[in-house]
Order: structure tokens, then C-alpha cells, then sequence
């Protein structure tokens, strides 16, 4: 009888309605969660011993690690990160960030997805590559197959030797896995896992799920997996990825959807792999995101900062870009720093800066964003 209610209860709301829940059932326990205040702390840190910024972070002991990552990013530079407790003097401008919100700090998303608009031809979307990503998956598609995993054996292998294994070698002690049980209820139920062979040989695999979300249906990558083989070869696992991204697009194309979404990336416009997924097509979205870093900027310093540490954040539903434009580099410098920063799916973009600052550079971006269907609005901020 029970069963008879719930299966009834599903075909009453929609999966438009079932994707809400679902995630205001995440916000909910993050707020829940945040809200726990005997387990926050304030701590101090700066990215390098000569910073003159200081990071004051308030908030829960296990998202400390959180906040480090959006200000100095997974690279080399997150290893320059001092605990500055003890040389707090040496620092001339504060940066708060804290999971309490608060009027006038910007609202930093933990995560944020890359999605790829259908709706369109296959070549309407590679057009958007560069020539040598389209070369590279021409020349190489070929060799490559996706097929489903049908078997328990086939899923388990998969957790066991291509989905942790890699998880675990890409993002080290920050690695999220995914629970067995986890794999088995998305492979065998709500969506699917394709094992990807190079002839007979399965060197990887993609575990992804359908969300539907106001009316649109997404193709969503959970998880790509590879073999030791494929992720200790850089020049291999970029060839593999590439085309395993490419074969889910296509797949995602086939089967009607409306968007393709990449998955998760940090929410740091330098991330290298959310730049990777961007030049595969992928505007940023906040689908999948449900956390945030509330983030106060140094009163003096501002344009420096942002400079160092771009931000992306989110006012109501959309999303916006930081940009510091301090006096001082040219405008090659300037071009050069956000050679990269192109990103679909802005709702606005506020630089940072003096009144003269880097007005050709704005020049540029206006042009650069023009080609896009909604392009964001600029907005300059005057500080020192």
C-alpha cells in the first residue's frame, strides 16, 4: 500500500518539482549545518609570508579547507598558505570570509556547473573549439567506443578500479567519493554508466544522470573514471578526456536533451578545469551548487586583491564576475591576466579600479562578451 502511495505520489509532481525539492532539501541542510555555531572557529591565514592581505575566516572547522581553496585555488600557490595567527601585524588589508552572510560581502558559491546549450547541430557546437581540440578529437574519436555497463560485475569493477582510483589521484585528500551503493543506485536507476573502450580494452568510464530543471532536461557527468594507465600519462588522460566529454555530448545530443552539463568545478575563475570545460563549450551555471562563502572585501587594496584572486558570485539567481584593474600593469598585462575569463552565463561584471584603469582592457571585454546570445553588463567600482 505504502509503495502503491509513493509511486502514485511521483507521477502527481513533476521532475521539475522533484529537482526543487531536492534542492532546497540541500539548502535546508546546509543551513541546518551552518547554523551550528559551537563548532566555529576563527582562524587566520595569508597566501604568502609577504602578503599584505590577511584572510580572517569564521565559520565551521571543516569548511576551513573550503575557503583556502577559493582564495588560492588546488595549484602551486595553495601551497604558499601560512597560518598567520602569530603575524598578524604584518598584514595591512583584511579579508573576511565567513559563512555567515552579511551586508556588502559578495556571495561566493562553493561549486559551480559548466553547461553546454543545445538544441543545435554537432558542428554548431564543436564551432566553438579551438582548431586544435577539433583536430585532436576528429583524428581520435574514431578509436574510441561507450557502451553501457549492464552487469553488477562491470559496475563494481568500474567503482573499484576506475572511478575512485582517479578521484583520488586528481583531487588527493580533497577527493569526494561517491559511496558503492551510491554508484550502483544511479548505474542500475536514475541514470546510467558507460564503460569507455579503446578496442577491446575498457579504460574508463562516465557515470552521469538526467535533471530536469524548469522544464529544460540536463545530461549530467557525476563522475568521469579512468585506469592508471590513462590518468598517470598526462598527455593520455588529456586525450581520453576529450573524447569522453565529446562521446557524452553526443550522446546527450542524441537522446533529445536540452543542456549537457559537464559537472562540478570550483567556483574560481582561474580553475584550471573549470577553463577546460569552458573551451569544451560550457557556460557557468549554479546548477548543483547549494553552499556558499560569504566574502568581505579589503577596504583599501580592493582592485590588488581581486586582481590576485578573482571572484565569481551570486545576487538572486545570477551569477557575476570580479575583476580587480589595480594602477600599475600595462595594458598587455592586463589582457593577458583574463586572456581567459570569457565565461557564458554572466549575468554582470563589475572591475574594480581607479578611474583610468585599464579602460582599454573594458574596451576589449565589451567586444569579446558581444558575440554571446545574453552578453553581461559592465559595471566599473571606483576604489584605491
Amino acid at each position: 500500500m505504502k509503495a502503491t502511495l509513493t509511486a502514485a505520489a511521483r507521477t502527481l509532481v513533476s521532475p521539475s518539482m522533484r529537482y526543487e525539492i531536492r534542492h532546497l532539501a540541500s539548502k535546508v541542510r546546509e543551513l541546518l549545518a551552518r547554523a551550528c555555531f559551537w563548532r566555529w572557529e576563527v582562524a587566520r591565514f595569508r597566501l604568502q609570508q609577504e602578503s599584505p592581505y590577511e584572510i580572517v575566516y569564521i565559520g565551521r572547522r571543516q569548511q576551513r579547507e573550503m575557503a583556502k581553496l577559493l582564495i588560492a585555488g588546488k595549484g602551486p600557490g595553495s601551497a604558499a598558505i601560512i597560518d598567520s595567527a602569530s603575524a598578524t601585524a604584518a598584514a595591512k588589508h583584511v579579508v573576511v570570509v565567513s559563512e555567515m552572510p552579511s551586508a556588502g560581502a559578495l556571495s561566493v558559491p562553493h561549486y559551480l556547473s559548466a553547461v553546454v546549450p543545445l538544441g543545435r547541430s554537432l558542428e554548431d557546437i564543436t564551432a566553438r573549439y579551438d582548431s586544435e581540440l577539433r583536430r585532436s578529437i576528429r583524428k581520435h574519436r574514431p578509436l574510441y567506443q561507450m557502451r553501457l555497463a549492464r552487469s553488477d560485475d562491470e559496475i563494481a569493477m568500474a567503482d573499484r578500479d576506475l572511478l575512485r582510483p582517479y578521484a583520488s589521484a586528481r583531487q588527493g585528500i580533497h577527493a569526494a567519493q561517491f559511496p558503492s551503493a551510491e554508484v550502483f543506485r544511479i548505474a542500475k536507476g536514475v541514470g546510467r554508466l558507460d564503460l569507455i573502450t579503446l578496442g577491446d580494452e575498457v579504460i574508463g568510464c562516465h557515470l552521469g544522470c538526467e535533471v530536469v530543471r524548469g522544464g529544460k532536461r540536463y545530461w549530467s557527468t557525476l563522475r568521469f573514471g579512468y585506469c592508471q594507465a590513462v590518468f598517470s600519462d598526462a598527455r593520455r588522460l588529456r586525450e581520453v578526456n576529450s573524447i569522453t566529454t565529446f562521446m557524452a555530448l553526443e550522446w546527450a545530443l542524441e537522446q533529445g536533451f536540452d543542456y549537457y552539463d559537464i559537472g562540478l568545478c570550483l567556483a574560481r575563475p582561474d580553475d584550471g578545469l573549470l577553463k577546460w570545460k569552458r573551451r569544451r563549450g560550457g557556460d557557468i551555471d549554479a546548477l548543483g551548487n547549494h553552499a556558499y562563502l560569504f566574502v568581505r572585501l579589503p577596504r583599501t587594496g580592493t582592485a590588488k586583491f581581486l586582481w590576485d584572486t578573482p571572484m565569481f558570485a551570486v545576487e538572486g539567481d545570477k551569477l557575476t564576475l570580479h575583476l580587480g584593474l589595480p594602477e600599475g600593469p600595462s595594458d598587455d598585462e592586463v589582457a593577458s591576466r583574463y586572456q581567459e575569463m570569457v565565461f557564458g552565463g554572466l549575468h554582470k561584471i563589475y572591475c574594480y579600479g581607479g578611474s583610468r584603469a585599464g579602460e582599454s582592457f573594458l574596451e576589449n571585454l565589451r567586444q569579446r562578451y558581444a558575440n554571446l546570445q545574453s552578453p553581461p553588463t559592465l559595471e566599473r567600482v571606483m576604489c584605491n
